[in-house]
């Protein structure tokens, strides 16, 4: 009889949504499978959806708490029925009741929404609709629960739309690169300069240095007492850290180890090599762990390095309930969601490539 659409309707019509959805709080494993059977058919008319939301159907699915796989098994058959039906008057009806219902009722459609969207709709949902404003105020003043709704819903939609946007790739350097090659890094062939590292003197080609960074250009281009200077001392930077920095500058790519990325960093955001700062702060992330989220953050702070700050909202939001056991996490969310909002407003605002529909 659920598949039925008259029947469908008068079942949700009478409240049967909350009934059903109430049931999937009994252990009992067929009372649980009747109830997500019955929830699966009803998710099959468009007219039901809006009523699926606003009942908190969505979060209640994604609970899982439930005690056989069939039923894990229907439920995420019914949260994909849900996902194909999230287009046209449907989602025109959930933009409308974003603006006009209770503000218990907003968020529930900001929360389903995260999940069941197109990309392409992102913008529109959670910007000009204000739906991110919606979650980010319940990692402030919420309950440990709907915290949770709220961190996976932001991973969800970052993740989602981060996948469709176009590349988020390093700055262009500012002026034009020369690439001597490997086999004159650190070779007096023609060398005009002698770096002095650690008590080691490294050669190097001025031509290739100013024409990578700014900061090269001002020291022999400039008034800098460097220009005419045969032997420049460099200090507070170890010899392998130059070495690096100088491999990438001569080739346009160098192997970071893990134990040099934060230094390497250091020395690529002083000298200007967005590129080389931008490997680093991927090679840095892979780093990324419960304990080390606060250190992290303030590195990418410190440095303005973007990439990192944002592999750390992403971290946090997908471990929040984690992380929320800490003691010092209840501060860190009042400064990392102002980075949150840049973070989806941004990747909304890329452009996007319209996905697929699938149908089951």
């Amino acid at each position: 009889m659920l598949q039925d659409a008259h029947n469908q309707a008068g079942i949700a019509h009478r409240g049967g949504i909350v009934a059903l959805l109430n049931l999937l709080d009994v252990k009992t494993g067929t009372v649980q499978h009747n109830a997500a059977f019955a929830l699966y058919g009803l998710a099959d008319n468009e007219e039901n959806v809006a009523d699926f939301i606003k009942a908190g159907g969505v979060q209640k699915l994604q609970d899982d708490n439930f005690t056989v796989q069939p039923t894990k098994d229907c439920v995420v058959r019914t949260l994909k029925r849900l996902q194909n039906k999230i287009n046209g008057p449907v989602l025109n009806q959930l933009l409308y009741l974003m603006r006009t219902a209770e503000k218990t009722i907003k968020t529930r459609i900001a929360l389903a929404l995260a999940h069941l969207c197109d990309p392409k709709d992102g913008k529109v949902i959670f910007i000009d609709n204000k739906g991110g404003e919606l979650l980010l105020e319940l990692l402030y003043f919420s309950s440990v629960k709907q915290q949770r709704y709220s961190s996976s819903a932001l991973y969800e939609l970052a993740t989602k739309a981060t996948s469709f946007a176009t590349e988020d790739s390093a700055p262009a350097s500012p002026t034009q690169q020369v690439f001597l090659g490997e086999k004159f890094v650190n070779n007096p062939t023609l060398s005009d300069v002698t770096f002095l590292i650690d008590g080691k003197q490294f050669s190097a080609h001025k031509i290739c240095l100013v024409a990578s960074s700014d900061i090269f250009r001002a020291m022999f281009d400039g008034l800098y007492k460097e220009r005419n200077s045969p032997n420049v001392e460099i200090p507070n930077i170890r010899w392998e850290v130059f070495e690096l920095m100088m491999r990438y500058i001569y080739t346009g790519r160098v192997s970071i180890p893990k134990h040099l990325a934060k230094d390497l960093l250091v020395a690529a955001d002083q000298y200007l090599l967005q590129g080389l700062k931008r490997q680093c702060e991927y090679t840095i992330a892979q780093e990324i762990s419960l304990d080390k989220i606060p250190e992290m953050y303030e590195l990418a702070d410190t440095f303005n390095a973007l990439a990192l700050r944002r592999a750390c909202t992403l971290f946090v939001l997908e471990h929040f309930t984690k992380l929320s056991t800490q003691l010092w996490f209840a501060q860190f969310v009042k400064r990392i969601v102002p980075e949150i909002r840049i973070y989806i407003t941004d990747i909304l605002t890329r452009p996007v490539e319209a996905s697929t529909p699938t149908h089951v």
